[in-house]
């Protein structure tokens, strides 16, 4: 009777360890997502900066 009751045991704790490695990456997977779309903030707000200097570039060298 020990032998079944360990393995049940151990299933459980095995069941709880993947438990909080799913927590874990759950969490890290959400703060991924959080800073890629920070990322592609920035560099779209670069992107438009850079848009704006290349036309403003552009302008100037139409006026020489």
């Amino acid at each position: 009777m020990f032998w079944p009751m360990f393995a049940v045991a151990v299933g459980f704790v095995g069941l709880a360890v993947l438990a909080v490695f799913a927590v874990r990456v759950f969490v890290e997977a959400r703060r991924l997502g959080s800073q890629v779309t920070e990322s592609a903030r920035r560099i779209n707000r670069a992107a438009e900066d850079l848009e704006r200097a290349a036309a403003s570039a552009a302008r100037a060298v139409d006026t020489l």
